[in-house]
């Protein structure tokens, strides 16, 4: 206001002086133009960090996914978002460049687990066993106000030759989800050697037997196919 103010009382004063305003103005264009096309970015920051506010698209201390970063939002402007992500490296990403965004902070996560299982084994009684093992971390004192719905054994979500894939889904607190997931990988390969279910081996794997003419049998040696 006060820059507005002061340019206008400029030109009144100006003439009074007998210096002619023609050039002045023709000159404050061609500035004014340059200015113009040097500041189309800044315009775009702020314009977009409006829309970020008045929509409320994330907060500081969410955990976002934005412009192939994931981090949680340290700090936030109108020109740009500070991103920590998590190895410590901070990330000042202008808001024009904020085109999409993963809020992992929201209302909730759902933890979601894939497990390998062997195709001989019975599908009924391995689902049998995701279901009561997922329900014990659920009700587990330590999870017990992370999850917030019982866990769900979806079924066979994919069968890979010998490899029978089962999909396991836990609704839990936002951003919540890695301990439950931690947790129940373990008590399920605890569940599995006591009822010797079999983990699957991926179709890639090459299996490999070593041949000794002094023994026997050879033992056997599984290659990974890469995971």
């Amino acid at each position: 206001a006060y820059t507005a103010i002061g340019f206008y009382v400029l030109l009144q004063i100006l003439p009074i002086f007998d210096i002619d305003l023609k050039p002045l103005l023709a000159s404050a264009g061609v500035v004014g133009l340059g200015i113009s096309f040097g500041a189309q970015s800044i315009f775009k920051d702020m314009l977009n960090g409006i829309f970020i506010l008045l929509e409320d698209q994330f907060n500081v201390g969410d955990s976002v996914k934005m412009a192939g970063l994931t981090g949680t939002v340290e700090d936030m402007s109108l020109r740009c978002t500070i991103l920590r992500d998590g190895d410590g490296t901070q990330n000042i990403i202008p808001n024009s460049q904020i085109t999409t965004v993963q809020n992992l902070s929201r209302d909730y996560s759902v933890a979601s687990l894939h497990v390998s299982v062997d195709a001989s084994e019975n599908p009924d009684k391995v689902m049998e066993l995701l279901g009561q093992l997922a329900m014990e971390v659920r009700k587990d004192t330590a999870f017990a106000q992370v999850t917030i719905e019982d866990p769900k054994v979806l079924g066979v979500d994919k069968i890979n030759g010998s490899e029978v894939l089962y999909l396991v889904n836990t609704k839990v607190r936002a951003n919540q989800k890695d301990g439950v997931l931690r947790e129940l990988r373990r008590r399920i390969l605890l569940g599995f050697e006591k009822n010797q279910i079999r983990l699957g081996i991926p179709s890639s794997a090459v299996i490999v037997n070593a041949q000794d003419p002094t023994l026997p049998s050879a033992p056997t040696t599984v290659l990974g196919g890469g995971d």
